[in-house]
């Protein structure tokens, strides 16, 4: 199916997509392999959605690849995980940063190893001047922890004297948050049949539609992001007010 509705007009696409990646484990499991194993086709999918964004013009592309709550898994996993990290970036960056796409991360970086902190502030900076693709990568994030820090940062500015009480707003806080510079997500895919956001982008995703695929991450291909984006079309955005 493609996302084209008509001969003449072609809607625009959504200006941010964000997508949940799950089900790797299952994927492995289903074909008697190991967990380790579906993580390392899950990588393979990540530059299937890059290229597939980039090739239909969306701006902002968003992957949660760790979450604060991942680090309850075997240690075995999350030191695999951790590595298979560093490889894609070691391997992809060179061709990321040919193609205009800008690398970008959220998250508490400071509990991750510190080879690979350095390793994100290398991509940022080798990228920083693209401006094709915008590709945020979520390691070590927790939307409930990111909204009580930007809290915190609030009561700082309170307590300094630079902001009024009263002055607080959505706009206020959404400036602390990690994704302050970049729009809310209009579209966010969760792949693998789960319909939750498990703690992401739950402040960003207020009006934001959300699919849910059948698919597992490791079988995700531009055809399920068109199928997305085709879904997301067929969706009528009201923002609270009456539909036309």
């Amino acid at each position: 199916m493609g996302i084209v509705q008509s001969t003449t007009f072609l809607p625009d696409p959504p200006a941010h997509i964000a997508i949940i990646m799950d089900g790797n484990g299952r994927w492995a499991t289903r074909r008697s392999l190991s967990r380790l194993k579906g993580h390392e086709q899950g990588a393979k999918a990540v530059r299937e959605a890059v290229k597939g964004c980039r090739e239909l013009g969306v701006p902002y592309l968003t992957l949660f690849a760790f979450s604060s709550e991942n680090w309850k898994r075997p240690e075995e996993e999350v030191n695999h995980l951790m590595g298979l990290f560093k490889f894609f970036i070691k391997r992809e960056l060179k061709e990321l940063k040919e193609v205009g796409v800008r690398v970008n991360f959220i998250g508490d970086m400071s509990r991750l190893p510190e080879d690979i902190q350095k390793l994100a502030n290398f991509a940022c900076e080798e990228t920083h001047e693209n401006n094709d693709l915008v590709l945020t990568i979520a390691l070590n994030y927790g939307a409930q922890a990111e909204i009580v820090t930007a809290a915190k940062l609030l009561a700082e500015q309170v307590k300094a004297g630079n902001l009024d009480p009263q002055d607080i707003c959505e706009e206020k806080l959404a400036g602390f948050l990690d994704t302050s510079d970049m729009p809310d997500p209009d579209l966010i895919i969760r792949t693998s049949g789960e319909k939750r956001l498990s703690n992401f982008l739950l402040w960003q995703s207020a009006y934001s539609e959300l699919v849910f695929l059948d698919v597992l991450w490791p079988d995700f291909d531009k055809t399920c992001l068109e199928q997305a984006i085709e879904e997301y079309y067929g969706r009528c955005r009201r923002y609270g007010a009456v539909s036309v």
